[in-house]
């Protein structure tokens, strides 16, 4: 009898701290859950709305200027905190299998970036807003240089991790999600190259390939959800 109490105490106490740990991974992957169709709705209501704002001319980014700036700026702060926490919870789901060391990594960096974007706002940018120069000026201010290079650390660190997902659900046996993760990966590359190089309406298909890849990380996530 004195030896089972002590027993039954430590397996009650086992399985408090199983479940806590449980609630804790799937509070965790909530995170990066709702980060990418929180950043992705806020964003693309402003370009729908925002007068003089034009998706096929202007990057998302050129949100944060103006009189309503700050809401793409906390937007961009949010996300990336929420993506940056969610990829704990990601790690903790992922962890000991293929891949799973290094696409939460990495989720963290491009959350990370973008918590910088926001808080280094790029230039206004070919009439927006209202009053800026028509074309980019020659000369960049150093946040929007800032700006530009938190941008490429978020978008690299998104392709990488959709790829890095391949290898995950391909050595899993899950052809779907790791199609899927090849898709994401590469309308992130695709549409950052195309912009890059100066390409017809190559914020448009910036914004679609980084919408594409952000909200696959949070189907992944909530598969990982599911499963905790």
């Amino acid at each position: 009898m004195s030896t089972q109490a002590p027993t039954a105490t430590a397996t009650r106490s086992s399985s408090a701290s199983s479940s806590s740990s449980a609630a804790t991974t799937r509070a965790l992957l909530t995170c990066a859950v709702v980060a990418s169709p929180l950043w992705a709705a806020v964003s693309l209501t402003q370009a729908a709305t925002r007068q003089g704002f034009d998706i096929t001319r202007h990057p998302l980014s050129a949100l944060s200027n103006g009189s309503l700036g700050w809401l793409q700026i906390t937007n961009f702060l949010l996300a990336g905190a929420l993506l940056a926490l969610g990829a704990t919870g990601l790690r903790r789901v992922l962890g000991g299998t293929p891949g799973g060391t290094w696409a939460p990594r990495l989720v963290r960096i491009a959350g990370i970036g973008m918590i910088a974007a926001g808080a280094f706002v790029m230039d206004p940018i070919d009439g927006f807003p209202a009053g800026a120069p028509s074309a980019q000026t020659a000369t960049l201010t150093w946040h929007s240089y800032a700006h530009f290079a938190a941008g490429s650390v978020t978008f690299t660190s998104l392709i990488a991790a959709c790829y890095v997902l391949v290898r995950h659900f391909g050595r899993a046996g899950n052809r779907r999600y790791a199609i899927a993760s090849r898709v994401a990966g590469t309308a992130l590359l695709i549409g950052n190259g195309w912009a890059m190089a100066g390409g017809r309406a190559g914020t448009l298909t910036l914004a679609v390939g980084a919408v594409t890849a952000l909200l696959w990380i949070s189907v992944v996530a909530l598969r990982g959800r599911r499963g905790v």
